[in-house]
């Protein structure tokens, strides 16, 4: 399908060169396939949004100043040598008594796969950069997540075969190239854009494994199982969604299970800073800390407004018309996950990216929900430049409305989102007349399965 028929922003955009390809245009194979197109797309927009607007910090220093005011922060310099990555420093297995011995007084705090990719990187950097180390480990970071970027642009092209063009949607991301340099979560999001692959594949065990590794790196992989257990037990389907979930659980294990044993006080403290950390910056438990409603405890009301969301996507899925489609629901809970969080830094709007592209593949609303971003992006670091200047830092009530911004676009996008599984002749992927669910994989096709709730839903037929 292609966009500038598909799609009426790019089908009105067409009109400057020409119009939307008409019935009779006749197209020839050659080098420039969708997936080669998509992947030059997306190198140059990290060229632009990425390595561009980070060129000022590279050249003039990682400084406060810098790196607010400019918007090229990025935590890879920083913790280079905040982590003792410079000085040899093995996250998970060094000693706490040898880490204090090397001057440093913190454990990587991100999970295991994430703290090796770290670790990994900052051995490069005396073969590439003796005079500036930390720029020399931004930039090797930055090589890292941008090929992340392009296998993940790539993974959800392949996903969704009739519509590779889906994938530009990810491609021609300005949000995910400006932050994709600030840490390392592209890794996460490929793993699951792999798990997603695999599943509409109808290879379960690979999808679990993938997803399994992807909750190695960061958490929220994890979430996917959620929906395919929903749409598993409403198609009867649910021995492939078991597969899934042990091969997962094994694969994170493998990872894991290591490190436990060398370490286990460094390898929780990623876990024990998810549990203890107060509300952070940009979500709406901070908004409400800095105009005076300090929500306590914090813990009890973030799991209970993520339980809520969840309930809500469950009762979406078992009593919705017609079956969702996969990415549907997988969007919708890492975006209820995002929204109930108790912090939302501004690189985790990538874990969202490919499974929009997925979901709800309209520019229109991808771009309304990238403009929140976009502010939020601007809006998160001029308030933290107030610690640095507060002669020119963003205040308490013009940073309130940039990250609601950014909670407005999210939910209108959810919105869309939920109308389209509520009425599925506004879904774009099923008004096209092509599969039911591409990203479905064992569930494509399939009718719904007698279950408790079945009496509850209105008899709609599957095409």
């Amino acid at each position: 399908m292609l966009p500038c028929v598909d799609d009426p922003v790019v089908a009105g955009a067409s009109t400057v060169i020409g119009g939307p390809v008409g019935q009779r245009a006749w197209f020839r194979s050659g080098w420039w396939t969708p997936l080669r197109v998509l992947l030059v797309m997306a190198g140059a927009t990290v060229l632009v949004f990425g390595l561009g607007t980070k060129e000022h910090c590279r050249s003039a220093g990682w400084t406060e100043n810098n790196q607010y005011f400019h918007l090229c922060y990025s935590d890879a310099p920083p913790l280079y040598s905040a982590r003792g990555l410079d000085r040899g420093v093995l996250p998970y297995v060094t000693s706490a008594a040898d880490r204090l011995a090397k001057g440093v007084d913190s454990a990587v705090e991100y999970p295991v796969l994430t703290g090796l990719v770290m670790w990994g990187e900052a051995k490069l950097v005396p073969t590439l950069a003796a005079d500036d180390p930390a720029t020399a480990y931004f930039d090797i970071n930055l090589v890292v997540e941008t090929a992340c970027l392009l296998g993940a642009v790539a993974l959800t092209a392949l996903t969704v075969r009739r519509r590779p063009w889906d994938a530009a949607l990810v491609a021609l991301c300005p949000a995910a190239a400006l932050t994709l340099p600030i840490n390392w979560d592209m890794l996460a999001v490929l793993l699951l854009a792999g798990g997603m692959w695999a599943w509409a594949r109808e290879r379960p065990q690979l999808a679990g494994v993938l997803i399994g590794l992807g909750t190695a790196a960061k958490l929220y992989p994890v979430l996917l199982l959620l929906p395919l257990a929903l749409l598993g037990w409403r198609t009867g389907r649910l021995r492939p969604v078991a597969s899934a979930a042990v091969a997962g659980a094994l694969a994170w294990l493998v990872v894991n299970l290591p490190f436990m044993l060398l370490n286990f006080e460094s390898w929780a403290t990623f876990y024990r800073l998810s549990q203890s950390r107060p509300a952070g910056f940009s979500s709406v438990w901070y908004l409400l800390q800095i105009h005076g409603y300090v929500v306590l405890p914090l813990n009890t009301w973030a799991s209970g407004l993520t339980a809520v969301l969840l309930l809500a996507v469950c009762a979406l899925a078992l009593l919705a018309p017609r079956r969702p489609r996969v990415a549907q629901l997988a969007f919708l809970v890492v975006a209820a996950f995002l929204l109930a969080n108790k912090v939302y830094s501004p690189q985790y709007l990538l874990w969202l990216v490919p499974l929009a592209a997925l979901a709800r593949p309209r520019w229109r609303d991808f771009w309304i929900w990238q403009t929140g971003e976009l502010l939020h992006f601007v809006g998160i670091w001029l308030y933290l430049g107030q610690y640095a200047n507060p002669n020119r830092g963003l205040g308490d009530i013009g940073y309130t409305w940039l990250v609601l911004a950014h909670v407005a676009g999210t939910l209108w996008l959810a919105a869309v989102v939920v109308r389209d599984v509520l009425q599925p002749e506004c879904d774009p992927v099923r008004a096209d007349g092509g599969e039911d669910d591409p990203t479905g994989g064992v569930f494509d096709g399939l009718p719904d399965a007698r279950t408790p709730l079945a009496a509850l839903r209105p008899a709609v037929p599957t095409p």
